[in-house]
């Protein structure tokens, strides 16, 4: 059976980078959820932003030039 992307989650090297984020997405609605790094990934930074896929263009379009995003992984089940 093929891995389906259920969620991506955004990693950020820092949390005042991901309270930055945290502001960006409340102030346009869009649905995210704070999350711990999975263990999977490797990061300096505790915490993660999970998002819907169907919302990637435009979150990182919103990032662009306020929001410094270390990586961008998906979570499959």
């Amino acid at each position: 059976m093929k891995d389906s992307c259920l969620y991506l989650v955004a990693v950020f090297e820092s949390v005042s980078q991901v309270m930055k984020a945290e502001k960006i997405l409340k102030s346009k609605k869009i649905s995210y959820k704070i999350i711990p790094v999975p263990r999977n990934i490797s990061t300096d930074c505790g915490v993660c932003i999970r998002f819907l896929p169907k919302d990637r263009k435009q979150i990182l379009d919103e990032f662009i030039n306020q929001v410094e995003i270390a990586e961008v992984h998906e979570l499959v089940k």
